[in-house]
């Protein structure tokens, strides 16, 4: 008898499991709400892509892609070292970005290009000079016009917009000593942006960084945006990564800093969007790539799906109070699976495509915007 019963209660386990599966499966297929659609109003949904999405060997995720997204952004096959990977013209490399472009193309989304000048992931031959001597400040200036002028002149009118410098500041706000910097000078940015609009003057042109909400990195954006312009220097757009936590940044924070930045009078986008829920995750605002992969030791948070659901509402929230300003909102990747901060199960979709708890939260804010405020923005 007690062999019976243990038989019945494992079967029914069994049973009530794959309910769950089926229930959570038909949840998927049968809802209405896309991303793209709830937020077609307000401003622009986008996600970063990797090869196998773009190229579609990965079917679920370029499927999801599709169906949610209306702008994407290349994670890796634009920045200088998987581009542009040697010196000379016989070092270039657009096989992948080709195809990132055309699958853009071929579904009829906002393309970006990210990214043309970041002190990481660039080749140490581009700040080689003779010997063992840095490159000459001409020179450096003379590569960097090359690489920008090459990358999105072959682009030109198909990417319409770029990331042309990328995390030039430090967390105090003041200018990052990279090499670039070190060599150039202060100006290489202002070159930057300089050489862009030269090879393509219709496109909008961002700087990027990250952790700019907080007050003293906030206000260095700040004085660069507006030195730049003051300069007339060509830049018509800012990007926030908004690399986020459970707990940051919290909605006064993130409200006060896009009140700051819509003063500049161009148009915010939010650029590289997740919320991080592992637990040694919440002690760190960093960016840097090495330090998030190892923040899964210590597993998520307790319930995370719902405090990443929490997070993300008030997340959305602000953004939709600030939709006049807000061009884009992207999503840095697809699913759990592909997140730089995968331990930290950061996204909207989890590891099998599945919306999560916290897709729900994001939808539910749109459906409180009074359609008679709502303007779509920078489309």
């Amino acid at each position: 008898m007690k062999t019976y019963w243990a038989n019945l209660k494992s079967f029914t386990g069994l049973a009530t499991a794959a309910l769950f599966a089926i229930v959570a499966t038909a949840r998927s297929a049968d809802t209405n709400d896309t991303l793209k659609d709830a937020f077609k109003s307000c401003f622009m949904i986008g996600v970063a892509l990797n090869q196998r999405q773009f190229t579609e060997k990965d079917t679920n995720g370029a499927t999801l892609v599709k169906r949610h997204f209306n702008s994407i952004s290349p994670e890796n096959v634009m920045k200088w070292e998987s581009i542009h990977p040697r010196p000379g013209p016989e070092g270039y490399n657009f096989e992948a970005a080709d195809r990132y472009v055309e699958f853009g193309e071929k579904n009829g989304m906002y393309i970006v290009g990210h990214t043309l000048v970041w002190h990481s992931q660039t080749p140490r031959w581009v700040f080689q000079g003779e010997g063992t001597n840095a490159v000459t400040r001409e020179e450096l200036l003379n590569r960097m016009r090359d690489h920008i002028h090459t990358v999105v002149g072959r682009y030109k009118g198909r990417i319409k917009a770029w990331d042309v410098v990328n995390e030039a500041l430090n967390d105090d706000g003041s200018l990052r000593r990279s090499p670039w910097y070190r060599i150039i000078g202060e100006d290489y940015i202002a070159k930057a942006f300089e050489y862009a609009h030269e090879a393509d003057p219709a496109a909008e042109l961002r700087y990027n960084d990250y952790s700019i909400e907080n007050e003293p990195k906030r206000n260095g954006v700040i004085a660069l945006v507006k030195k730049l312009q003051a300069q007339k220097v060509p830049i018509s757009g800012l990007g926030s990564q908004a690399h986020a936590n459970l707990t940051w940044p919290g909605a006064e924070l993130l409200d006060s800093a896009l009140t700051a930045f819509a003063d500049l009078g161009i148009p915010i986008s939010i650029t590289e969007l997740d919320v991080n829920a592992a637990e040694t995750g919440q002690r760190s605002q960093s960016a840097d790539v090495s330090q998030n992969a190892q923040a899964g030791g210590g597993g998520v948070a307790d319930d995370a799906n719902q405090k990443l659901a929490d997070q993300y509402a008030s997340l959305f929230r602000v953004f939709l109070k600030h939709r006049q300003n807000i061009k884009l909102v992207t999503f840095w990747g697809v699913t759990d699976r592909d997140s730089w901060r995968r331990f930290g199960k950061p996204l909207l979709f989890d590891a099998q495509c599945q919306p999560k708890r916290a897709f729900d939260a994001v939808i539910a804010e749109t459906k409180k915007v009074p359609t008679t405020q709502s303007k779509p923005i920078g489309q």
